[in-house]
Parts: C-alpha cells; structure tokens; sequence
C-alpha cells in the first residue's frame, strides 16, 4: 500500500511561520505535522505501508531529507514529486504518477484525525468523513440507503448532508485512479479553474465504483494559528499517559501543568507552563508564564505572560515587569 501526499501549498494563512519553515513541518505536541498525519493512517491500515509519496514545491534538500526519514520512521520507502505550479488537488496527486499503483491512501497535509476503526481494504474505495454542525463550510457526502456514497457536494447553501470530507482518500485500485486525473487533464475539465479529485470521483462513480465513508473521532485542523495551536492542545491531551517531558531538560524553579512537551536542552527557570504548551528543543523560558501555546526550537523567552500562541525558531521575546501606583476603579490593560 502506498501513500501520497500533496503538500506543495504555500501556507499562507499561517504567515509567518510558513516562510521558512513548510506548513506540514511545524510542529505539534513535539513532532511535524505531517509526520503526525503518516502514524495516523499507519495505525488504521491493515497492512504495511510500502511507500509515502510527498508532493511538495522547492523546499530544499534539507526539508526533502527529513520527509525521506518520516516515511523511513513507520518502515516505508520515501519519494519526492514536484508540483511546480498550483493547478489543484488532481493535478497535485498526479505528480506522483509512479507511486499510483496497487492500493493507495491519499491524504492532505493540513488535517490530523483520530479514529478507533481499521481500514476494511477490500472496498473499492473510502473517504474520511466527519460529522459536523456546519457543513455549509464543507465539502460534504451525500449518502444512498446501502451506507455507500451518492454523491459529492462543495459548501452546499442548502441542507443536504452534514458528514464533511476531511481529505483523506483510500483507492483500491491506484492505476485506476491514475487514468481518471490524466483524463481530467487530457480534456481540461476543471472547476473553478482547478483539476478536482471531486470530478474524478464523479466519474468513477458513474462507471459503478462504490465508494464508502469512515467516520473518525476527531479531526484536527491546521490551517491557521489558532487552529493549529488548538490541535496542539488536543494531541497533548490524547497523548497525557506518555512521557512528554524530556530528562534532559533543565527544569528550575519551574512548575510544570501537564500535559506539555518539553524537548531535550530547553531551560526553564521561575516559570510556570502549562497547560498545553509545547516547547522545542533548546528553547529558553525565564521569568514567565506560558499556558496552550507552541514555542519552537531555540527560542528566548524572558519576562513575559503568553497564552495562545505560535512563537518561532530562534525567536527572542523580552518583556518587562511594571512598577505602578494605580488607584481604586481604575482599569489598565496591556
């Protein structure tokens, strides 16, 4: 079985932080996301994952080499496809062409999920799914009386499902797939200007395939700060039974409020942290308080109060402490 996975997109809503580092790198509750994503699937398919195909633009050698040791960490070959131009979601799995064949998983990287179930690989095909309260902002599914797929619907302004595909898409047959994006692209058939995987779920559907829905506990989106800082939270809470805390880490005068990670190197001193904060390796963190928030590695934090928030390497934060003389009824915000 192999995966792909498209992650060539800018990340422009989580500017700054994607201008040097790609979205799927940055990290939660201590590891990238997209690694997060591949121990994800790993853990509801029934057989071994061949290969991890990651799509992705000009990122460098450096970044293309610790995608080759994610796929490398669950027992999988790595490879590398480019996307060079942003044409949409078919055209992006396409690119990895040569890892299109036998049983196949594609998954976007900007979504972790959790799920109690196991992949029953023998369907035709399946997409993740989650029920949700507002599908009007959603991609949804429709479905028929036997439990399999009608229909695929964008941002529907009327009601007419509320399950959301969360993009992750199981293929029994990745050759077939393969010939239905290049047909998209051999006739240019595209909605709003982009080459769909929806258009070729269409048509796999009108020639018989049946397509079923997996339903998954949680989905965790990371497409803007907020968001990814709240997945940090919920990974940190599912993961509270594991040890977070590295022995390396120099915790003095320091209160810890589980659950957190705290890497190797990093220094606290007379500070508070917690709960849900991540903190990357040798990171400094004097004289403050942090709770739900995501440092990276090699920052410097000193003297401030931080709460939801996304601070990056090498980052270097000095706050102050105030002497006032404030009087009664008075408010002073800062």
């Amino acid at each position: 079985m192999n995966i792909i996975i498209p992650m060539a997109g800018m990340g422009k809503r989580l500017r700054p932080h994607t201008l040097t580092t790609p979205k799927p790198l940055l990290p939660v509750a201590g590891k990238p996301i997209v690694q997060r994503l591949v121990e994800d699937i790993a853990g509801v398919m029934p057989e071994k994952i061949d290969e991890i195909a990651f799509v992705i633009g000009n990122f460098g050698k450096e970044v293309e080499n610790q995608l080759l040791q994610i796929a490398a960490s669950v027992g999988a070959k790595g490879s590398i496809h480019y996307q060079h131009e942003a044409l949409g979601t078919a055209h992006a799995i396409l690119c990895a062409a040569p890892a299109l064949h036998g049983k196949v998983v594609v998954a976007y990287a900007d979504t972790l999920f959790r799920a109690g179930f196991r992949l029953d690989d023998e369907k035709e095909g399946a997409i993740w799914v989650k029920q949700v309260s507002n599908p009007e902002q959603f991609g949804v599914v429709k479905l028929n009386t036997d439990g399999t797929i009608e229909g695929f619907y964008e941002k529907p302004k009327t009601h007419i499902s509320d399950l959301a595909i969360i993009g992750i898409y199981y293929f029994k047959d990745g050759d077939y797939l393969k010939k239905e994006l290049q047909y998209l692209l051999d006739k240019k058939i595209t909605t709003g200007g982009e080459y769909g995987i929806t258009d070729a779920l269409q048509n796999m559907m009108k020639k018989g395939t049946g397509f079923h829905t997996e339903s998954v506990d949680a989905w965790l989106d990371c497409g803007n700060k907020d968001a990814t800082v709240d997945t940090n939270r919920q990974v940190l809470s599912f993961l509270n039974d594991e040890q977070l805390i590295s022995e390396s880490a120099d915790l003095d005068e320091a209160i810890i409020i589980e659950p957190c990670f705290i890497a190797h190197d990093v220094v606290v001193h007379n500070a508070v942290i917690g709960p849900y904060v991540s903190i990357g390796k040798g990171s400094v963190v004097k004289d403050s308080v942090i709770r739900n928030s995501i440092i990276q590695e090699n920052a410097y934090i000193e003297n401030k109060l931080i709460e939801n928030s996304m601070i990056g390497n090498n980052a270097s934060i000095k706050g102050r402490f105030d002497s006032l003389s404030l009087g009664d009824y008075n408010e002073l915000e800062c």
